[in-house]
């Protein structure tokens, strides 16, 4: 081995990390060779003096010189120590500029939401989750896309949505998820409609052999009726948002499957009836949904802790 590789070897083995004294070691230090004084540097820093000192001692083993020298009349650095601080002002004016750009950061991301809901949450639970979430943070601007769970997925893995709420039976792939309410499916008819008199409930094979208006292919509330009904369902209508599902159903046009969230007011108003079903498993769980790996983060996590409520 060379003298160089000698003089080079334990001094710059390991990480940097460990060579390098940490920034609240170098912000004594500076405050020490602004203030003159150790015990001025520990109140200005917030610390004990014993642990201002403890603290120099250590970085003076660290580097392997002598950098404060103490006396009754104060403290002064010596000349490696001038040197050593006059490196540790650019480090922690980097630190600086890096604390600064990385807040501008948080800003930004903290700035806006956007949302990407299926249909059912985006009408009926969205609007009270952002009422409160503006209640906490007014400055954030929030959008709002709503689709079916398909296309919440895509928005989300191609990064256009920072959170997404899905309606279906499985969790789109490449997605984590956290289950938020449940809902269930009911079947509903206009009153004049022969099923708002009957006196029994349908059976899944009648059900499955009657023209419905349904959602779209892709919506959750059709992946949770064709799974209820093995695939059978027979569409009579299909309609790409809750609302205009809901306003054939009320028009006479037909009976129709919709979430038991959309339709409160219609049955409470009797513009709906609502029809029982036997043997069919109308259940689901409404999910909140993000790109696996990514935990939701400033105003999407606030979001999703509303959710909770």
């Amino acid at each position: 081995m060379s003298n160089a590789d000698e003089q080079a070897g334990p001094s710059a083995a390991g990480p940097l990390g460990h060579r390098v004294p940490d920034l609240g070691a170098l912000e004594l230090l500076l405050a020490v060779a602004r203030l003159g004084s150790l015990g001025g540097a520990a109140r200005e820093l917030g610390i004990t003096q014993p642990a201002a000192s403890s603290r120099i001692r250590s970085m003076e083993r660290q580097l392997g010189v002598a950098l404060v020298d103490r006396s009754p009349r104060g403290s002064r650095l010596t000349d490696a120590g001038a040197l050593v601080t006059d490196w540790a002002r650019r480090i922690v004016e980097a630190a600086e500029a890096f604390d600064a750009g990385a807040q501008a950061l948080r800003v930004r991301r903290d700035s806006r939401l956007r949302v990407a809901a299926s249909m059912t949450i985006a009408e009926y639970l969205l609007p009270g989750w952002l009422l409160a979430l503006r209640a906490q943070r007014p400055d954030t601007a929030v959008s709002l896309h709503a689709g079916n769970s398909t296309v919440v997925a895509e928005r989300l893995l191609s990064d256009e949505a920072d959170l997404g709420f899905v309606e279906g039976l499985s969790v789109p792939a490449g997605l984590d998820s956290a289950v938020i309410a449940h809902d269930r499916l009911i079947v509903v008819t206009a009153p004049g409609h022969a099923w708002a008199r009957r006196r029994r409930s349908l059976a899944a094979e009648e059900l499955a052999s009657t023209p419905l208006i349904l959602r779209e292919k892709g919506s959750g509330t059709r992946q949770v009726l064709d799974a209820a009904l093995g695939g059978l369902a027979r569409p009579l209508i299909e309609l790409s948002s809750t609302t205009a599902v809901k306003a054939a159903a009320v028009s006479g046009a037909g009976p129709a499957v919709l979430s038991e969230l959309a339709v409160g007011e219609e049955l409470s108003m009797r513009r709906l009836v609502r029809v029982p079903v036997d043997g069919v498993a109308l259940a689901r769980d409404l999910r909140a949904v993000w790109p696996t790996g990514h935990r939701p983060t400033g105003p999407a996590r606030d979001l999703l802790s509303l959710t909770r409520g």
